[in-house]
């Protein structure tokens, strides 16, 4: 059956009347949902102040919290990078012995409960390799510890988005820059990754987002030290285990307001940029 495509590549609705059974429902909780997600964020919204959210940008603790939530998961990031991209082509492209384990494993940082990063890092720092890795100069309270857990929370993201990107990327226009005299090298830069960039980047956006939100493994395996190991949700915790409710809420507010921007940016990239479906 052929379908006429609208101007921006989009196929039309599915033909039929527009109230069913099946729209009504679906609809419906999909209206629930959303309702039930912005209440919270209203929730939180009343309960602090806009006095209190400038209030931050005064306090030296918060500041350091966010100077250091920007390193670490920029860090986080570039590191995330350099491996997801290999990472993801590798899994997409190649067979080899162990790959559906390979393919498992990848997924298991996804699965686990944070936490349960952060104690296996500090069980690993009490074996040989780990007493090895801290004698050539890693210390579990500083800046490359909390690097690390961010890494191990948010990377499979990146690699599973890479995945996908390039099992979308046809191969047989990698087997024509072949014919056509490239290296496998020169088709995946010229071929691969141009055309799989979308994906790779919205992964890399969504490890990030996953990076800054870190909590459990920090708490672990770094601790929270203000001034000096304490991230943006070790200041939630910190600020709540005073009883200062006000400034923690406005520092989730402060953090689900990046969130949404790099949600945001992942969708404008997967909507073929634009902006509000239209």
């Amino acid at each position: 059956m052929r379908h006429d495509r609208s101007p921006d590549g989009d196929l039309p609705p599915v033909a039929g009347p527009h109230l069913h059974v099946l729209s009504v429902v679906s609809m419906g909780l999909l209206a629930i949902f959303l309702a039930a997600v912005l209440a919270l964020v209203v929730a939180d919204v009343g309960y602090t102040d806009w006095e209190t959210v400038v209030g931050l940008f005064r306090s030296r603790e918060v500041m350091a919290a966010i100077r250091l939530t920007a390193v670490t998961s920029t860090l986080t990031l570039m590191l995330v990078v350099v491996f997801s991209v290999p990472a993801g082509y590798a899994l997409s492209r190649y067979r080899f012995p162990g790959h559906t384990l390979a393919d498992t494993v990848v997924d298991l940082p996804i699965v686990l409960p944070p936490v349960v990063i952060g104690v296996s890092l500090l069980v690993f720092f009490t074996t040989a390799p780990g007493r090895w890795i801290e004698g050539m100069g890693f210390r579990p309270h500083s800046v490359a510890a909390i690097v690390l857990c961010q890494f191990f929370v948010a990377a499979s993201y990146a690699i599973r988005s890479a995945k996908a990107a390039f099992d979308s990327v046809d191969r047989n226009l990698e087997h024509v820059a072949l014919t056509l005299g490239c290296t496998r090298a020169q088709a995946f830069r010229m071929v691969s990754l141009p055309i799989a960039r979308g994906g790779l980047i919205a992964g890399a956006i969504m490890a990030w987002a996953r990076a800054v939100g870190v909590f459990g493994p920090l708490m672990v395996f770094v601790g929270s030290i203000r001034m000096k190991t304490e991230v943006l949700p070790t200041t939630v915790y910190l600020e709540l285990t005073i009883g200062r409710i006000e400034v923690a809420l406005a520092v989730a507010l402060v953090m689900l307001a990046m969130a949404f921007i790099a949600l945001a940016f992942i969708h404008w990239l997967s909507s073929g940029r634009r902006w509000w479906g239209l």
